[in-house]
């Protein structure tokens, strides 16, 4: 009696494709041929599992299986032993799960080699991360060869289909009781052999050069952004696609703001004056106006004013963020004696009412001292 495919995968009749996969996975790795050589037991435990999992993961098949059982494959019934040992799904599983073990993964379509993608590191100022900017920017990058368009072979001549492949880049090879297709050795899975390769670019297809490219830096970008540019990498080995190349951007510490999204921060310091009896300073923006801040009469150390759209623009959005601005009150220095005569003098008639905050917190640290006599 055929054993049923639920359980020889361990699944539950309701597992889904997701589940049907990492069973047949976990259970291909610890019967798989070449990890068992010369145990038939586990040879067949490992046809047994590759069957239901080529039934199970076809919708068709799985249906028709929950429905009639071993039966529905009986008889010329689904294609017969379309479900066999050796189907497209299980080729696909198998690359994936032994790849690395056989000799690494698949090549591109037509066996050309993508180009390496290329990271150039930009640096941009605060102001330029508000307005926007294009910028030039120069990388040394191989390039497609124009002596033989990016073939390798010397202009005249052609590349030379492979002898070993026939031009597929793939080549079959016994092992065990079934065959495995490798990449082809002679041609590296490109299919083609180059027999006589152009001088400029010694048969690679390609050359350095500096490439000079534009790039468009939009306003409101922030530090650490990524931009893409497609196409724009190292290019492939003979006629490949190219690579990519990625602009890292890092905006410079600016001397009088600091940011925060698109809010930006500046700390002002004033005179205690200018904090006791009130006034106003005004600060430049980053758009190239100033704006005015009216200190308020008493106004204490670290208080903060908010002015609004004076911040970053939001990439890609009509909205502006908000500039803050912090006072840092500035104790009075190098007091000439008129001035230490004028400040002792107000510590004399100065009250409560003048500095309420440190009268309050003396007050309380001396309850809190008080409470341990208690």
């Amino acid at each position: 009696m055929k054993a049923d495919f639920y359980e020889t995968l361990s699944v539950s009749r309701n597992a889904d494709e997701k589940e049907l996969k990492s069973a047949f996975r976990k259970l291909a790795m610890k019967y798989h041929p070449d990890r068992n050589p010369g145990d038939t037991e586990a040879e067949q435990k490992f046809k047994e599992i590759n069957l239901a999992y080529e039934t199970l993961r076809d919708p068709q098949k799985r249906a028709a299986y929950d429905r009639f059982g071993h039966a529905a494959f009986e008889n010329g019934g689904m294609g017969g032993r379309g479900a066999g040992f050796g189907g497209s799904g299980f080729a696909d599983i198998f690359e994936d799960i032994f790849g690395d073990i056989m000799g690494g993964g698949r090549r591109r379509s037509g066996g050309r080699d993508r180009g390496a993608d290329l990271r150039y590191n930009m640096e941009i100022t605060l102001e330029e991360g508000y307005t926007g900017k294009t910028a030039q920017i120069h990388v040394p990058t191989s390039v497609s060869c124009d002596e033989c368009s990016g073939s390798g072979a010397k202009p005249g001549s052609s590349p030379a289909q492979c002898s070993m492949c026939h031009g597929a880049g793939r080549v079959r090879a016994a092992q065990g009781f079934f065959s495995i297709e490798r990449t082809c050795p002679q041609c590296q899975g490109r299919g083609e052999i180059i027999k006589d390769p152009c001088t400029k670019c010694s048969g690679q297809g390609r050359v350095v050069e500096e490439r000079s490219l534009s790039v468009n830096i939009p306003a409101g970008i922030e530090d650490g952004t990524r931009i893409r540019l497609a196409g724009e990498g190292e290019a492939g080995l003979r006629g490949g696609p190219a690579g990519d190349l990625y602009i890292f951007l890092s905006v410079k510490p600016h001397e009088f703001f600091q940011r925060d999204g698109a809010d930006l921060y500046c700390k002002v310091p004033i005179s205690m004056t200018t904090a006791a009896l009130g006034g106003s300073f005004e600060v430049a923006t980053l758009d190239g106006t100033q704006t005015r801040v009216k200190v308020p009469e008493g106004t204490q150390n670290g208080r903060q004013f908010r002015m609004r759209g004076k911040g970053m623009p939001i990439l890609r959005q009509p909205q502006v963020g908000d500039l803050y601005i912090q006072v840092a009150v500035e104790t009075p220095q190098n007091l000439t004696r008129k001035q230490r005569e004028l400040l002792e003098e107000f510590e004399k008639i100065s009250s409560s009412e003048n500095s309420p905050q440190s009268t309050g917190f003396f007050a309380r640290m001396k309850d809190f001292l008080e409470s341990f006599g208690d």
